[in-house]
């Protein structure tokens, strides 16, 4: 007898309306989409790059004509604001067009330099697809997110099975559906919905070429053990605590503009938003006043939306909290802001460096200040951290600037601007430590799912080097080491 299948409700998470009920896929039904995928892999990547190109910037006119109704799901799953979810959407559209229409240039067959002692080969390198690609995808940004695994993924001839969170699956659902309506003929597209032994099932099945996730740093490391069985690589997004850099000769109305924009948007449920900012002793105070002033004017549940996910409202109380033990003074907000499912905005200063608000994630809409002799004290502390995923550096130097930008340890600065970055397609996205490994995005982001393939094919034979053989002689391997010495035996003083 058939056995009904479990299902699961998402909801408004200020509201608590039901927006949709979907199923709760188990392992069986993963490994059924990864099976269905890797059919649809093999003709998907038949159809080569100008085939897939068409497909994918037709698929990105069809989420572009429903924008809106995408944009649509995305508030009602997340809470966030319209123009939050329409500025996702867009950058989102402007990566996938990126990824079908750079796809063959990055990823195609190119001749590479042999040198000298090749000079009979022709050596070629290329990057084919992995197969059939798994993206377990986040829900603060479940358009923008995801979309940079899987329109890369897709650019460069795989196969998408997609997990979204279990708070926002009917975007990735709709996601599908509109992907369906370019591509009808096989299922290159899929999505499972559930909890985490759905997205376990899809990070251990040994069909998956690649995983590519984004989410916590703790949830990285249970992904990292089921792909682990099957040696599965993958690709890991996880948290930051970005910070934001005020120098001496910086535009301060910008910077307060920028920061506030940085740990506010989205209820500051941002990886890459702005948890803390240094700045430099003589513009701290008037720093300090621009960024308060701003953010006295803004409101939850008007400037932005809700915390999603219910149990983060526990995590912002204990940093909040936390940080006034240790002795911080709240400037804006305090211990009364968390107010489930919405917390107003918080300003901290002389927030100890050891205390949860500074050294952990906090995602909500909070933000340390703090006083620091110059910019480079400034860098210190602000790698002084686990995390190394974004940063922000404001200097009205624009060499003083590129040199902080390149000191902070994350993977990407924004100069002069916030989260800037992430709006550029052709830049690679990723951290380091805590914030995880590999790259989406870019050049880089399309090979992150590719395997290079090289090959060398002998075009003549060249007498007296017979190296690879058994029937070479001594004075073929006298000729190697005369050629070697001529070429690499000159030392440099």
């Amino acid at each position: 007898m058939a056995t009904e299948r479990r299902t699961f409700e998402s909801v408004h998470p200020a509201t608590g309306v039901v927006v949709g009920t979907h199923p709760i896929d188990d392992a069986g039904a993963v490994g059924a989409a990864v099976e269905r995928g890797r059919g649809a892999a093999l003709w998907w990547g038949r159809l080569g790059f100008d085939g897939r190109r068409r497909r994918l910037l037709d698929y990105k006119a069809v989420l572009t004509r429903n924008l809106r109704r995408v944009v649509e799901q995305v508030c009602a799953e997340t809470g966030k604001p319209v123009g939050d979810a329409t500025l996702e959407t867009a950058i989102a559209i402007t990566h996938l067009d990126w990824a079908a229409r750079n796809a063959r240039k990055v990823l195609g067959p190119r001749r590479v330099p042999t040198g000298l002692i090749g000079m009979n080969l022709t050596a070629t390198l290329e990057y084919l697809p992995l197969g059939v690609v798994g993206v377990i995808g986040p829900w603060n940004y479940p358009v923008f997110t995801p979309m940079g695994s899987i329109a890369y993924a897709l650019a460069a001839g795989n196969a998408v099975v997609f997990k979204p969170s279990e708070l926002t699956p009917g975007v990735g659902v709709l996601l599908a559906e509109l992907f369906a309506e370019s591509v009808p003929e096989h299922p290159v597209f899929q999505v499972v919905t559930g909890f985490g032994e759905t997205g376990a099932a899809l990070a251990g099945h040994p069909g998956i070429g690649k995983i590519a996730f984004t989410g916590s740093t703790a949830t990285a490391k249970r992904v990292m053990t089921a792909c682990a069985a099957n040696l599965t690589p993958l690709v890991a997004e996880c948290g930051g605590k970005d910070a934001l850099i005020v120098d001496r000769d910086a535009d301060l109305g910008a910077a307060a503009d920028a920061a506030v924009w940085g740990a506010m948007s989205n209820a500051g449920q941002t990886c890459i938003g702005v948890e803390r900012v240094y700045a430099v002793a003589p513009v701290y105070d008037d720093f300090l006043r621009e960024l308060t002033r701003r953010v006295e004017g803004l409101r939850a549940g008007v400037d932005y939306g809700p915390i999603t996910m219910p149990e983060q409202t526990d995590v912002i109380r204990r940093h909040v909290d936390d940080a006034l033990a240790k002795g911080a003074t709240a400037v804006v907000g305090g211990a009364d802001a968390v107010r489930p499912p919405f917390v107003d905005p918080v300003v901290l200063t002389d927030v100890p460096e050891d205390s949860s608000a500074v050294q952990e994630e906090t995602f909500g809409p909070t933000i340390t200040v703090a006083k620091v002799a110059d910019a480079d004290e400034a860098v210190r502390r602000a790698n002084a951290v686990a995390y190394g995923l974004g940063g922000t550096v404001f200097s009205g130097n624009v060499r003083r600037a590129t040199e902080l930008a390149r000191a902070m340890l994350g993977g990407m600065t924004a100069v002069n601007s916030v989260i800037s970055f992430a709006g550029v397609p052709a830049l690679p996205f990723g951290g380091t430590g805590a914030s995880g490994f590999g790259r989406i995005h870019g050049a880089d982001g399309l090979r992150e799912f590719t395997r290079p393939k090289a090959i060398s094919r002998q075009r003549f034979a060249i007498p007296g080097m017979n190296l690879t053989s058994f029937t070479r002689t001594p004075a073929d391997l006298e000729r190697l080491v005369k050629l070697v010495t001529f070429l690499h035996g000159r030392r440099k003083s």
